[in-house]
């Protein structure tokens, strides 16, 4: 069987980061690791230069890539295309993500994900619907036209999509569902986060313990930590069955911010990064629409006409760099943040994958690609 050893290669298992030393492959799996220049005689040896192998990023909120929204075209298509251009970007698994909308753009984007997991579209992993029960106060970007409570309709429809996806993760505000609706859900295997919601800190206690597990996009669009309101910022900081997403571009959370909410945080579930990604996500596009609004992309940033803030232009890659250099965070951690644990979160194991979908993080320049030969895209981790 054909070896290949890659010299001054470290190896990122998800747990730890090693030292640079060299990793022999036996066909596609790894069979080994060496003393840094170690030689096995007849294999193919490729010099990584310090790079890092690893799985590729876990992104648990991805709104659109290649030039499209998800939401304007809830398709296979659109999946198949919104997969390929974040896997260029180092994401081997992510959660399609619709922004509130009308029901039957809800109603597509399920039918849409549940095709493509059963197509095995490359790292399509389940859904994300943020929202629309969501609240007004705190939309954000949403279009506060599709702002709504959540019905009992709208709650069997969830319920049915989780028992067909691997993951359904719900982003839903206490101003618009109730504990008892949580409680469903959560006992449905739906992945129930907290955002967008003015809630206060005794309430999302209520609905932590009715079983939601996470929080979308820390310190976005949710109460505020305050010297006497503590807010979903302090309930998600305090809670430790609680993990908590961060759009980590220095532009959403100022790094000083995120420096004391990660050192806040408590355990065992942490911290992940996501990236909110639009569809900017791999184009050259400068401008696009969502519900017939227009974004424009300028200094990293994704703004509507008003300045609101409308998505990130950000990658996982990116995430991780600005967390090492501008928050002060060891890079294992970092590197942790934008992968296993976000897979633990929606209770996918992160392993090192065959050879040919294994990734090569180049942490001097921060671009990622895949280790062997052309783009192939993952399947799964």
């Amino acid at each position: 069987m054909t070896q290949t050893i890659f010299h001054n290669a470290r190896l990122f298992d998800g747990t730890s980061l090693s030292a640079e030393q060299s990793v022999v492959f036996e066909g596609e799996q790894v069979n080994r690791v060496l003393m840094q220049g170690a030689r096995p005689s007849g294999a193919m040896e490729i010099d990584l230069g310090g790079d890092i192998l690893f799985a590729g990023f876990v992104d648990l909120q991805v709104n659109g890539g290649d030039g499209l929204m998800f939401n304007a075209a809830p398709d296979l298509g659109t999946l198949r295309r919104m997969a390929a251009a974040h896997h260029r970007l180092g994401t081997t698994m992510f959660l399609p993500t619709l922004i509130s909308d009308r029901p039957e753009i809800t109603m597509a984007a399920i039918e849409a994900s549940i095709t493509a997991v059963d197509a095995a579209v490359p790292g399509v992993a389940g859904l994300h619907l943020e929202g629309p029960h969501l609240s007004l106060t705190r939309k954000g970007a949403h279009d506060g036209a599709h702002i709504r409570p959540m019905r009992d309709d709208d709650l069997a429809i969830y319920i049915d999509a989780a028992r067909a996806l691997p993951c359904l993760m719900v982003t839903l505000a206490p101003e618009s569902a109730t504990e008892a609706q949580v409680a469903a859900l959560t006992r449905a295997g739906v992945l129930v986060a907290l955002g967008h919601t003015d809630a206060d800190y005794d309430t999302c206690l209520r609905y932590f313990a009715a079983g939601a597990r996470s929080v979308t996009h820390l310190f976005n669009a949710m109460s505020q930590l305050g010297s006497r309101a503590p807010g979903l910022v302090g309930a998600a900081l305090a809670t430790g069955t609680v993990s908590a997403g961060l759009i980590a571009d220095g532009i959403h959370v100022h790094p000083q911010v995120m420096q004391a909410a990660w050192r806040a945080k408590t355990g065992p579930c942490g911290i992940y990064l996501v990236s909110d990604a639009m569809a900017v996500a791999g184009s050259g596009l400068q401008e696009f629409e969502l519900d017939g609004r227009r974004i424009t992309r300028k200094n990293g940033a994704l703004t509507l006409a008003d300045g609101t803030l409308a998505g990130a232009d950000l990658d996982l890659a990116r995430a991780v760099q600005v967390m090492v250099e501008n928050v002060g965070i060891p890079l294992v951690d970092a590197l942790r943040a934008a992968t296993s644990t976000p897979a633990a979160l929606i209770g996918r194991s992160y392993t090192l994958p065959p050879l040919s979908r294994m990734q090569r993080l180049d942490p001097k320049t921060w671009t990622v690609q895949p280790v062997m030969g052309p783009h192939r895209p993952a399947s799964t981790l």
